[in-house]
């Protein structure tokens, strides 16, 4: 073998080596819960890896926004829907894809609902690679996890126990008002905001997900009095438009679902409080309704654990007195 076949053996076997390492990392690296104690990251979102098999019909995700405007709980209650949110602080496109795939693994939900912000904001092209990476090497996910690694993730497999009494929602109780300006933001205009390259392949990707997994992808906007405008609007709506895509933006319909910035929001204007977030369900409910492909399963002794996580949120929610 010559000099050059030799040094592109030693690269060969230097770069089959790394792959062993990293593929022996993802293993032990990999939480073998989804409790705070085993080092999940998303500790609510990742909730709905806890939740039995096949038995969520909505996903909701997103970034903040979606997380904090629609309640799984009132869905169930009054409908008799299930629901999970899977939405986590300044979520990218990326992530939602890593969660999506996360979330089919056990479930097969008819519906996704996605809170449309997210496709205004740049993926990285580092964030892209490591998203595309994770099915095979989800250790660049979990690298931080060598702060909670016990004996037991040498040979431990994942069982997932911690299910979320909420559902991934998470409850806002303060108070803090918009002002008077902030409260009239939706100010039409024919001004369209830029979506980036690389949100419109993820958004056509996640579509074709969605769909080869028999699950429908609709945008809900959700009420918001400070990051969000008309011109934003403008370039979801034509988007949704070209994909073929129900998009329902709350913002155009505040005096229907009684938002009053006053009481309804926990940061001046930018999310939802409880108060609004049952409000803006209630909104949801009706398109709900209309589709067709929903199932009422109140009353099903295999969900009878959403009756026992319904009890809990009744009782948070007359204590709060919301």
């Amino acid at each position: 073998m010559n000099l050059y076949g030799k040094r592109v053996l030693k690269a060969a076997i230097f770069f089959l080596g790394l792959l062993l390492l990293l593929v022996l990392a993802s293993h032990l690296f990999m939480p073998k819960d989804n409790t705070r104690e085993a080092g999940i990251e998303e500790f609510f979102a990742n909730g709905i890896l806890a939740e039995k098999k096949n038995t969520i019909d909505i996903l909701i995700s997103g970034d903040s926004f979606s997380y904090s405007s629609l309640v799984p709980s009132e869905l169930w209650k009054t409908h008799g829907y299930t629901s999970y949110e899977n939405g986590t602080n300044d979520q990218h496109l990326d992530y939602t894809m890593i969660l999506l795939r996360r979330a089919f693994e056990n479930q097969s939900p008819k519906l996704v609902i996605l809170e449309p912000s997210l496709i205004l904001h740049e993926v990285s092209s580092l964030n892209a690679l490591i998203e595309h990476l994770e099915p095979f090497l989800p250790v660049f996910h979990d690298h931080d996890r060598w702060k909670s690694l016990t004996w037991k993730d040498f040979y431990k497999k994942p069982e997932y126990t911690q299910v979320m009494n909420y559902k991934g929602y998470q409850y806002f109780t303060k108070i803090k008002p918009a002002s008077d300006s902030e409260a009239h933001n939706m100010v039409p205009t024919d001004d369209v905001a830029p979506i980036p390259a690389s949100c419109l392949k993820y958004i056509r990707r996640i579509q074709n997900y969605c769909e080869a997994h028999g699950a429908k992808l609709v945008f809900l906007s959700a009420p918001n009095a400070l990051s969000w405008d008309y011109a934003q609007h403008n370039a979801i709506a034509a988007l949704a438009k070209e994909l073929d895509i129900d998009y329902l933006d709350a913002n155009l319909h505040n005096d229907q679902i009684g938002i009053d910035w006053s009481h309804d929001t926990c940061d001046h204007g930018d999310h939802l409080n409880h108060a609004g977030a049952v409000k803006n369900t209630r909104f949801l409910e009706k398109y709900l309704d209309s589709l067709g492909i929903l199932t009422d399963h109140r009353g099903d002794p295999e969900y009878a654990d959403w009756d026992r996580c319904l009890k809990v949120y009744e009782k948070k929610a007359a204590k709060e007195d919301i």
